[in-house]
């Protein structure tokens, strides 16, 4: 049986798997659980990340507002399912991943300059007052997604270099920093290989630290004649040289199906941004944007995802 290190979380929230049903990762029942409802100016919030906070939760969510500016806000629940979102905008940017880094939240998303898109990074502790680093990348990146720890005395960042457009060109690399400051040491992780997958992969949420390797979450892009599918894959990378892919499913492990993931902003889209872990019981909470409209909710445990990538694994 696989194992999740790490804090236990015994207010994560569950929902037991549906009888009968087959596959690793399975819904929510009150999906969506955040919508432009939650916030008066919003046109739509999605591709959001949320992680345990004092007595309950707090997260970072991407608001595009009524004049479809793009920006981050903050929030706060109490079971990670019902939130308040506050009114005040962090930075202007989209996508947000957040994670804990001894005592210190540290925030990476895509940050929108004259130039082009960068990896923003910047810290808190309260998640009232923010110091911002310098930015991890050069103009054009996306998908900056941070580990939750050093490895190797060293801060790991996932990210995708790309254009200023919707590219093509869709490679997950790692890139390596003593401080926050100066990065380098890329190294290349993993490229689009099946269908599913085959115009694009990005990370997705904070990848999770088990016996087996790292856990991570990501999304993958197929062009239709109806345009994009966004879904979800996950691999095992290796603990020590994050960069190695160790085991990889070959198929997706949750695609649009539910009318909010289908029809929206944008149809067809299941983004994961986020995912809350309990050691104790194994169980994993999944966020994920559904349709750049709203943001949902799934679950999974690790013996079933981890089975599963095993079951379909790509990696020979």
């Amino acid at each position: 049986m696989a194992k999740i290190l790490g804090k236990p979380l015994n207010n994560i929230p569950w929902e037991n798997k549906p009888e009968g049903y087959r596959y690793p990762v399975w819904r929510y029942s009150g999906n969506p659980i955040i919508t432009r409802d939650n916030l008066f100016f919003a046109n739509s919030i999605f591709n959001s990340a949320v992680v345990p906070f004092g007595d309950g939760f707090a997260g970072v969510f991407r608001v595009d507002d009524r004049t479809r500016d793009q920006v981050i806000v903050t929030g706060f629940s109490k079971d990670a399912v019902n939130w308040t979102l506050e009114e005040k905008v962090i930075f202007r940017g989209y996508d947000p991943r957040i994670c804990e880094i001894d005592g210190k939240y540290y925030l990476s998303w895509v940050n929108l300059t004259p130039n082009g898109t960068t990896i923003g990074i910047a810290v808190t502790e309260d998640f009232k007052n923010w110091e911002q680093k310098e930015d991890a990348t050069y103009p054009v990146a996306r998908n900056g997604v941070l580990f939750p720890r050093k490895i190797n005395d060293e801060y790991m960042l996932l990210v995708r270099p790309c254009d200023r457009g919707h590219t093509p060109y869709g490679d997950i690399f790692i890139q390596r920093s003593k401080d926050l400051t100066y990065w380098g040491n890329f190294r290349f992780v993993m490229k689009p290989v099946r269908n599913w997958e085959m115009t694009k992969v990005g990370a997705g949420p904070t990848p999770i630290e088990t016996d087996e390797g790292w856990l991570m979450f990501y999304h993958g892009v197929i062009t239709s004649c109806n345009g994009f599918t966004y879904s979800m894959g996950a691999a095992i990378l290796d603990r020590d040289e994050p960069w190695k892919v160790l085991h990889r499913a070959d198929s997706f492990l949750l695609a649009p199906h539910e009318l909010y993931e289908t029809v929206g902003d944008v149809p067809n889209v299941v983004f994961p941004c986020s995912a809350l872990t309990d050691p104790e019981t194994g169980r994993i909470a999944i966020y994920y944007g559904a349709a750049d409209t709203s943001v949902a909710l799934a679950f999974t445990t690790v013996d079933e995802v981890v089975n599963y990538i095993k079951e379909h694994d790509m990696i020979k």
